[in-house]
């Protein structure tokens, strides 16, 4: 099992940047596949980024294509979102998620953090 913990979350004001860290503990990182969901008021989760194990390979979705950038650093356990140009539609709770498959599906992630609030006013 994987232990997953977020920080970096704040209030921005649009067009501004945030990074988010997800920092695991227990199991061997760099076995797991990580992702990072989102969760808006009133909104159902969704799908923001993941990256492969060894961090070759990432997809985002498309109305953060451009502007988020999910990256890995298996020496130090950790996983990154740096976010840039914020808008107010990305408000949401971030989590992160580790597991076996890699992909957009929250069902390939057995292990989920308990997230960090983002908040950007216009």
């Amino acid at each position: 099992q994987v232990q997953l913990v977020e920080s970096g979350g704040g209030a921005v004001q649009a067009g501004g940047s945030l990074r988010l860290t997800c920092t695991a503990s227990g199991d061997t990182f760099a076995n797991y596949a990580m992702g990072w969901f989102r969760q808006g008021p009133g909104r159902e989760r969704e799908y923001v980024a993941a990256i492969n194990w060894g961090g070759g390979h990432r997809i985002y979705a498309d109305p953060v294509q451009g502007r988020f950038t999910i990256s890995r650093d298996n020496d130090k356990n950790t996983m990154y979102l740096q976010m840039n140009d914020l808008k107010p539609e990305d408000t949401a709770v971030y989590f992160c998620a580790a597991g076996s498959d890699y992909g957009s599906s929250a069902d390939w992630f057995d292990y989920w953090g308990r997230g960090t609030q983002v908040t950007v006013s216009s």
